[in-house]
This record gives C-alpha cells, sequence and structure tokens, in this order.
C-alpha cells in the first residue's frame, strides 16, 4: 500500500418525495445526500482489525475464511458492516486482488452529538463507507460510483432483507437524485443465482436507475426535526398489510404518489418552483390518506403542524422518509419566507437543522 492510511466521508440521505411507493417496480423517488457524514478510516495492521466507533467497539479482530468475512465478536450490531466487508473482499479476489491485512474504523456524524437520531440512514452509510474504503485502497484505481452503490446496496438488502437501497444512491452518487429501486426481492434472488459477486454486479439491474437532479435557484427548503425518532420497519411491515388487505386502496395510493412525483421532478428537471410547491403538496395528501387508510401514523401531530406553517407562510411541506416522526421538509419561495418558517417552527417545538445537499457521493477526504 502506498500510504499507510486511507480516510473517506460518505454523506447521509434525507428522503424528499415519493416515499413507501419506491418500494415498488418502476416507482420514482426523489432523493438528498446532505452534508452530514460517515466517516472511515482504513490502515495497514498486522493483525485483521474492525472499530465501530458509533457502537464504543475497538479493535475486534476478524478473519476472511469461507468466502466471508468474521468479525470476532457476539454483538449483532457488526452485522451490516461484516457483509458488507465480506461482498467487497469477496469482489476483490475475484478480481484478483488480496487486500493486506488492515484496521477499518468507522465513526457516524449523522445524528446529533447528544444522541438524538434524525433519521438520515446511518446504516447504509456506513455500509457505503466500508464498500468504498476498501475499494478505494485495493483497486488500482478510483472505484466507480455505481460499483460502489451496488456492492453497498447488495452488502445492505442481504443483511436487512429489504428496503428501497435510496439511500445507499445518496450515499454513492451525493446530490439530488431521481431514483427506482432494483427491488429488494429480486437482488436477493439475484445474488443467490449469480455465479459470482463480479457477475452480479455487471449485469444490468433491470428495475434500477438513478439520474441526477438540481432544485430550482428560487426554491428554498427547509428541514425540521421533530423530536422523536421513527420506526421505518414498522411503518412499512403495516402499509405491506393494506396492500394485502385492500389492494385498491393500496394502488390508488401508487398513482396519487406517482402523480406527486412526477410533477414534482418537471420541477427539479426544468426549474419550476411552482411545480416543486405543487409536487410536494400532492405527495403528502397521498401519504395522508395512505397512514389513514393503514392506521398508521405517517403523519404526527408535530409533522402537521410543521407542514401546516409552511403552507401559512406560502410553501409547502411534508414528511420525509417513513413519516411517524424524524424529520419533515418544506420548500419555500423565498429566503425571507424560510426563515420565518423556521422561527415559526421554533415556537412549535420543532428544530430546524442546518442541513445542505451534499453534491458529492462517497469520497476521499
Amino acid at each position: 500500500m502506498p500510504n499507510s492510511t486511507l480516510k473517506v466521508r460518505v454523506p447521509g440521505k434525507l428522503m424528499i418525495a415519493g416515499e413507501f411507493a419506491v418500494l415498488e417496480p418502476y416507482q420514482k423517488l426523489a432523493v438528498m445526500a446532505v452534508d452530514r457524514f460517515v466517516y472511515a478510516r482504513l490502515e495497514e495492521s498486522d493483525e485483521n482489525r474492525l472499530s465501530l466507533e458509533t457502537f464504543d467497539l475497538y479493535g475486534l479482530a476478524w478473519t476472511y475464511e469461507a468466502g466471508a468475512v468474521r468479525i470476532k465478536t457476539d454483538d449483532t450490531r457488526v452485522q451490516f458492516v461484516e457483509n458488507a466487508m465480506s461482498v467487497v473482499y469477496t469482489y476483490l479476489r475475484e478480481n484478483n486482488y488480496t487486500p493486506l491485512n488492515f484496521h477499518l474504523s468507522i465513526r457516524s456524524e449523522l445524528d446529533d452529538a447528544s444522541g438524538r437520531k434524525y433519521g438520515l440512514g446511518s446504516s447504509a452509510a456506513a455500509v457505503t463507507s466500508a464498500v468504498f474504503a476498501m475499494l478505494a485502497r485495493f483497486l488500482p484505481e478510483k472505484p466507480p460510483e455505481t460499483l460502489v452503490f451496488k456492492l453497498a446496496a447488495v452488502s445492505h438488502v442481504i443483511t436487512q432483507g429489504s428496503g428501497s437501497g435510496a439511500d445507499v444512491a445518496a450515499s454513492s452518487y451525493g446530490g439530488w437524485l431521481e431514483y427506482s429501486s432494483f427491488q429488494a426481492d429480486w437482488l436477493k434472488e439475484a445474488y443467490k443465482s449469480s455465479a459470482s459477486i463480479t457477475e452480479l454486479v455487471q449485469n444490468d439491474w433491470p428495475y434500477f436507475s438513478v439520474e441526477p437532479a438540481q432544485l430550482p435557484e428560487d426554491s428554498y427548503m427547509c428541514i425540521g426535526w421533530t423530536g422523536s425518532p421513527a420506526s421505518t420497519s414498522e411503518l412499512v411491515g403495516k402499509i405491506s398489510m393494506l396492500k394485502t388487505s385492500s389492494p385498491e386502496l393500496y394502488n390508488d395510493f401508487l398513482t396519487g404518489s406517482k402523480q406527486a412525483v412526477t410533477i414534482f421532478l418537471q420541477g427539479l428537471n426544468t426549474g419550476d418552483s411552482a411545480s416543486v410547491l405543487e409536487g410536494i403538496r400532492q405527495n403528502r395528501r397521498a401519504l395522508k390518506v395512505l397512514g389513514r387508510n393503514a392506521n398508521v401514523a405517517i403523519e404526527t401531530p408535530r409533522l402537521t403542524a410543521l407542514c401546516d406553517l409552511a403552507e401559512a407562510y406560502g410553501g409547502a411541506g411534508k414528511p420525509s422518509g417513513a413519516g411517524g416522526g424524524d424529520c419533515g421538509i418544506a420548500f419555500m419561495p423565498s429566503r425571507e419566507r424560510a426563515d420565518q418558517l423556521m422561527e415559526a417552527w421554533k415556537r412549535e417545538g420543532i428544530q430546524p437543522l442546518e442541513m445542505r445537499p451534499c453534491m458529492t457521493g462517497a469520497s476521499i477526504i
């Protein structure tokens, strides 16, 4: 290794429009990488070690044997990173690169210093940081974004068993993205049936697409934290029950979400801020109806206050991600209105977050 230490950073994400629907084939979602990061450091070592600083786990020994990385601990929180290391190590070996012993350290600054969780995709960013650090160190050239994304997506899905991969995309590519999911069930099956990791990532992923997007210059986005974390898996599970019990109501939601996201993305692609606001309003309505039909609180009382205040100040707001807590977002027609909104949020106990788009994905620092 030419240098003894490699440092990388990977942005977190904020879901913007198209939540829940993105789990279905060809449904578009808008997602944004944010300027809060997971950092990874990979350095030469006499022995293979792993440190996950967020979990106070330091210097864990690990081995690569029988095609998989084994981390010597009973702590199940290492599983995401363990699978990511396994996938990348195997990919490297398939391509005739044999990693030398190393110590990988990962730390997250996605959440608040007090431990508050904002829902910025920490497990996906941690996985992406491990994938990118290993590829950047042991491949002769900088790894392409799509390779980073695909290896991280495989790692995340075989650990979690589900998910859209939009958080992995934000961490891999950065910026504003127009995204369609690979479909977790398809990817799990492709992983099982592929002759190698290399074959899997080189093949076409039929449902997956990603394109860069951009917010119009006269649109201003505000992000507010409502003070309570949300359980995405629990909410998704209840939405899945609606899909089974009332498919017609679920399909109505998909139609409404698709229309809303199409309008929103048109606004991004053409610089039309009025379409941005209309798309957000329509997506909020579709999500509210979905929550009511599935008997889940996608829009909590504080998220309702966040969105209603955005409307009162001339903009549009909605929950970000699965709802049920975490963050809400608002798009405003001027900087002045955005500042007024954030002051109004504070009066309602909603914490404005100082976050901006991160236009780069996983990168060496």
